[in-house]
């Protein structure tokens, strides 16, 4: 499973890819994190509960980073760089649009030495860089199902 979403991510052309529980989310997140280098903004977005903090938490498993990942709501963004490449957690619900985000520097963060994740990216979707790569996340048919659209 994870070579083929290696190869999908690589082809960088738009895909979608359906996960049936927590441990293919995991995969997910650890070949995504395989792919992501520094610089690079992923940005997430879907209804709350659909899985955006867990699917950073593998991600930074991915990266190297054993520390517990959790929603920065209140902070905003929080840093975490106990990993081989640093992680930037942003949590744009609280915001009202991407100015704020603007005004606690994020420009440094999306163009530094490491990733950021935008969770709610929608809300700041305005200043998110080009190249970022969008991660809409939906509620599958069935208990646990998640649908990922990937689009570059």
């Amino acid at each position: 499973m994870r070579e083929e979403i290696r190869k999908k991510l690589e082809e960088k052309n738009n895909f979608n890819w359906t996960v049936h529980n927590e441990l293919e989310t995991r995969d997910f997140g650890l070949e995504l994190s395989s792919y992501l280098k520094p610089g690079d903004v992923l940005a997430l977005e879907g209804d709350l509960g659909t899985g955006k903090t867990t699917l950073t938490k593998y991600i930074a498993e991915g990266l190297g980073i054993h520390e517990n990942i959790s929603s920065p709501t209140f902070n905003i963004v929080k840093e975490h760089r106990s990993g081989r490449i640093p992680l930037f957690h942003f949590d744009a619900y609280r915001l009202g649009s991407g100015d704020e985000l603007l005004d606690i520097g994020a420009e440094d963060y999306f163009y530094g030495d490491g990733i950021s994740i935008v969770e709610w990216s929608d809300i700041v979707e305005d200043i998110l860089p080009e190249d970022s790569l969008l991660i809409r996340i939906r509620y599958g048919e069935k208990e646990g199902e998640r649908i990922y659209q990937c689009i570059f």
